[in-house]
């Protein structure tokens, strides 16, 4: 692997950390139950994403 390609691993490692963190903050302050579980599912998404980014390593 490149390091321009490992460059860019890591910086979509980040996006999807910071993307996990902002769904996990926005479910818990949402008060409506419908959207609060809508959140969740894609804060479950980002993990997933991020678990496959780091799996290229």
């Amino acid at each position: 692997m490149t390091n321009k390609e490992l460059l860019y691993i890591e910086d979509a490692l980040g996006h999807e950390t910071f993307m996990k963190t902002c769904s996990c903050k926005a479910s818990e302050q949402l008060k409506d139950v419908t959207l609060s579980s809508y959140v969740k599912e894609l804060e479950g998404q980002h993990t997933a994403l991020f678990n496959k980014f780091l799996n290229l390593l």
